[in-house]
């Protein structure tokens, strides 16, 4: 039988090294928080073919306007996207007069959006409170599912550990993402994120349901056999589901799905991915470790005494 639980300590360094410089550099620089949570105007233009401006050409026309905090991105289709403080109609309107001065050609406005700043601090607010809720109903029902099996309450709080865990490494690609890519957290980072709890949760239930049924049938196994034996068992069913049913599909997504859906894509490709592995490689490893009280040894305080 493949013995997986005698490495554990390799995959939470393993769980360190990818989270960490993430982290690193949202501490380092801040949330990228787009005007979804902020507040602010995103417009999407487009040009007659060969007139468009250079990017620091419509900089320099919404600071003529007195906006200061322009950001212009190209996307494939040949759109430029600009985000910046909230625009009034008519501060919008003077700006695409100038842009048509400017480029000698008719704009199309593509899109428009504007978001308040106190609708940005709702969302924002909003988006943790779901987010601590969603924590709290996987302890709760974990904890009464599990209430048969000792120590119940364990496999609910090493699944909130799992998913703190997923939860870190999806802000992680998105620090990283954010120094290569100039990505943000918007209301799609949203989306992904809560589908990732979603997916990470129910990967946890599969994975404890299967230690649950292994205790009452192998009851003289010792606890890490036990639990070692039933990722064995589950170990197939995650791997052969997730990859089938969803990674092919995003990264498929991530590849082609143009830039407004490559950062949605991506962090679901990763944290999904991250769903399945902390299933198996974290949630799972902590139960034992907590069984086996192994803090205890970790600064040789059982040896010594």
């Amino acid at each position: 039988m493949i013995d997986i639980l005698s490495k554990r300590y390799l995959y939470f360094l393993i769980s360190v090294l990818v989270i960490l410089p993430g982290l690193v550099i949202l501490g380092t620089r801040g949330l990228p928080l787009s005007i979804d949570f902020t507040g602010g105007s995103l417009l999407e233009v487009q040009f007659e073919e060969g007139k468009t401006p250079q990017p620091a050409q419509l900089v320099g026309l919404y600071e003529t306007a007195g906006i200061d905090d322009a950001q212009v991105q190209t996307t494939d289709s040949g759109t430029l996207l600009i985000r910046s403080s909230f625009l009034e109609n008519e501060k919008r309107d003077s700006v695409l007069s100038a842009m048509k001065a400017e480029s000698g050609s008719d704009v199309a406005v593509i899109r428009f959006d504007s978001v308040g700043p106190s609708i940005g601090s709702q969302v924002a607010s909003r988006a943790a409170l779901a987010v601590a809720i969603a924590a709290l109903g996987v302890v709760l029902f974990i904890t009464y599912v599990f209430r048969n099996v000792p120590n119940a309450f364990r496999y609910g709080f090493c699944a909130i550990i799992a998913m703190a865990h997923d939860v870190a490494v999806v802000f992680s690609i998105v620090g990283i993402g954010s120094l290569i890519l100039d990505w943000q957290i918007d209301a799609l980072f949203l989306t992904a994120l809560l589908t990732v709890i979603g997916f990470s949760v129910q990967d946890k239930v599969v994975v404890f349901d299967r230690i649950r049924e292994n205790t009452h049938i192998f009851r003289r196994l010792n606890y890490e056999n036990l639990v070692n034996h039933s990722i064995v068992q589950t170990l197939q069913r995650s791997i052969n589901t997730q990859l089938m049913t969803v990674e092919f599909l995003l990264l498929a997504m991530a590849l082609f799905g143009g830039v407004t859906l490559q950062e949605f894509a991506v962090i679901l490709l990763v944290g999904l991915f991250s769903g399945t592995y902390s299933s198996i490689f974290i949630a799972a490893p902590i139960l034992v470790l907590w069984e086996n009280r192994e803090w205890e040894n970790w600064f040789g305080r059982k040896a010594a005494a």
